[in-house]
């Protein structure tokens, strides 16, 4: 036989045995959450990069980056706080997978970030010269200013009208304003977004499998508690929200 003949005949075997084997599926596959590849928690117990002081004026930063509103907590309160601190402990904080070698110099503004500066660099002189600027002129430490005071000065971090030892203010404010929205939008696993506060802001149903319990409801505003990464009930093929219907068949 030539080798194209038993490949032939190889193939249509195989191909018959698949077909003795297949079956009807009537209902949803077995499935579990992640069985190949599951997610990181970042939610380990207490601080793993910020110190205690530092992480006091991070939170006391993004609680007015992110003020308590009618609508949401501070960004404090979601978490944003367990989030940097995270984010730093890890690859991120060193910007691992970047380039770092240099050479450094200023660029243009299409250029981008061109400091020689990680992220762990940059929250660990700037939270300490944030902290020293706020003693010499405002005789206290930023997490200790009342809420106008401490907005006052984020704005002129903003703009640059503050000058900080060791590390642009510009920078400093840019960074940390990032991952504060990070942290405040992100899914719950990285330690900020807690109970989902944005997402239910929003109306953001999360990382959901599917929405084969919402399709039988026409006309209907869908108003689903968002699912996290972690998954959720719903994600149960027996689960049948509260508000719809029972699925038929």
């Amino acid at each position: 036989m030539t080798r194209r003949g038993l490949l032939t005949t190889a193939a249509g075997a195989a191909l018959l045995l698949g077909f003795g084997k297949v079956s009807a599926q009537e209902s949803r596959p077995v499935w579990m959450p992640f069985d190949g590849f599951p997610p990181a928690d970042s939610m380990a117990e207490g601080l793993q990069f910020l110190t205690p002081d530092e992480a006091r004026t991070v939170g006391a930063i993004v609680e007015r980056l992110i003020p308590a509103d009618a609508l949401s907590p501070s960004g404090k309160d979601a978490g944003c706080v367990d989030f940097i601190d995270r984010q730093l402990s890890g690859p991120y904080g060193v910007f691992s997978g970047q380039y770092r070698e240099g050479p450094f110099q200023d660029g243009t503004p299409m250029q981008g970030d061109q400091s020689p500066l990680d992220a762990r660099q940059r929250y660990r002189l700037g939270l300490a010269a944030l902290d020293g600027w706020c003693r010499a002129n405002a005789q206290a430490a930023f997490a200790d200013l009342p809420e106008d005071r401490r907005d006052a000065i984020l704005a002129d971090l903003e703009t640059g009208k503050i000058t900080l030892d060791g590390i642009p203010a510009e920078l400093f404010f840019e960074q940390v304003l990032a991952n504060t929205m990070e942290g405040f939008f992100a899914d719950p696993i990285h330690g900020g977004n807690k109970d989902m506060v944005s997402w239910r802001m929003l109306g953001f149903p999360g990382a959901r499998y599917d929405y084969l319990d919402s399709l039988d409801i026409a006309g209907t505003p869908l108003r689903l508690d968002p699912i996290g990464l972690k998954g959720g009930p719903s994600w149960s093929a027996d689960w049948v929200p509260p508000s719809a219907p029972a699925r038929k068949g």
